[in-house]
């Protein structure tokens, strides 16, 4: 029976979420209540964002304590939180300098920007193309439409902005040809598709692609919004093919709950972007950077390794298993394509007390980082129930 919160959200808030009829109020860790006081174990972690669960205890002090001190500035005035956060970013990866924003969207926005002011100030004005893949997901705003490699997300809003062309996965020379016939300014990746399917990119195809960006003055930008904060078994996924990109985009699980995005600068490009070239309103929020702080101090190697022996496990307990004819992903994310429907499948895994969801037509597979052995085998054997029963 719909309860009143779900009758009234129908009511009054846009449609645009095909919601599963669960209403959450309240978790601690890996573990999520509705608004009947059922327990799920939570496979999903708010699609990537709650890094180290619900609640957590040093989290949840980092943002109570700054928020008592001081909730917003602006960007007009300096604030400890957001310097350190972006210090963080930058010693763990190499990269040279930040600019905050609220979400992936918004960091892929900022990354596009800087790329094509750099092609321009190296190049020329006429060198703005971005190339993207298809069956890429780089955010929902119009540009970032654009960007996305997946024709039925451009099909009830065009004109689209021009500018972005999209290769196919894998397909070195079509790449390359495409940077022959566009004026190209960047080359955009995500190394694994998360929205396209939770599908990961070969090693030869990523290093090829850096390469040839290196070489021919092309900015290598990498979009980390799902994958990175950990989520790869290594801190940002590109680490994991041992390149050095020039832009890297990421949000959802940086700040652990808190809208955050960030866009890092590499050496190429760390001063492309002058006062007044870009900003951000709620950029950079110090009770966001605070969590960002938080989270980030605790995604150690030793988390780190705990995700991969994580990730090892569950692609070995779901390879071969009934029902699921391929297992793809990297670290704790991943995609279980099944014989069954996989909305139907996700239906009967909340029934059963696991919540996950749906990337096209795969189960996805996000939980927290930190999420417990004991909760995540028994997430995976209910998994596994609710594919033979779905």
């Amino acid at each position: 029976m719909n309860n009143q919160v779900e009758i009234q959200d129908k009511e009054y808030i846009a449609g645009t979420y095909n919601r599963f009829p669960v209403t959450i109020t309240s978790g601690k860790g890996s573990l999520l209540y509705d608004i009947d006081g059922k327990k799920y174990i939570d496979m999903a972690s708010g699609i990537a964002v709650n890094s180290l669960g619900v609640c957590d205890e040093t989290w949840l002090g980092a943002i109570c304590a700054q928020a008592a001190k001081l909730q917003h500035a602006s960007n007009l005035f300096y604030t400890a939180p957001c310097v350190e956060l972006a210090k963080m970013l930058c010693e763990r990866t190499g990269m040279k300098k930040v600019f905050f924003s609220n979400s992936g969207a918004e960091a892929n926005e900022c990354a596009v920007k800087a790329a094509r002011k750099f092609a321009a100030d190296t190049k020329g004005p006429d060198y703005f193309t971005i190339i993207t893949l298809k069956n890429s997901f780089h955010g929902r705003t119009i540009s970032m439409l654009s960007a996305t490699g997946q024709e039925h997300y451009h099909e009830l809003f065009r004109p689209l902005t021009p500018g972005f062309v999209h290769a196919e996965p894998e397909n070195f020379d079509e790449l390359v040809e495409l940077t022959k016939t566009h004026k190209t300014a960047a080359i955009m990746l995500e190394c694994v598709q998360g929205e396209g399917g939770v599908v990961a990119l070969s090693q030869e195809y990523v290093k090829a692609a850096a390469k040839f960006a290196q070489e021919n003055n092309i900015a290598l930008v990498i979009d980390e919004v799902q994958t990175g904060n950990g989520r790869s078994g290594k801190l940002y996924s590109y680490m994991n093919y041992d390149i050095q990109p020039d832009i890297v985009s990421t949000a959802k699980g940086l700040a652990g709950g808190l809208p955050l995005g960030a866009t890092m600068l590499g050496e190429r490009v760390q001063n492309v972007l002058g006062h007044g070239d870009h900003g951000s309103t709620f950029g950079g929020n110090p009770v966001a950077c605070a969590g960002g702080v938080s989270i980030l101090k605790r995604i150690d190697e030793k988390l780190l390794a705990e995700v991969r022996e994580k990730s090892e496990f569950l692609f070995k307990t779901f390879q071969n298993s009934e029902g699921i004819e391929a297992v793809t992903g990297m670290g704790l994310m991943m995609g279980l394509k099944t014989s069954k429907p996989a909305r139907e499948v996700v239906n009967e895994c909340i029934k059963n007390g696991v919540i996950c969801i749906t990337a096209k037509d795969r189960i996805r597979l996000l939980p927290a980082l930190n999420i417990p052995f004991e909760l995540l085998k028994e997430a995976a054997e209910i998994i596994k129930t609710s594919i033979k029963n779905a």
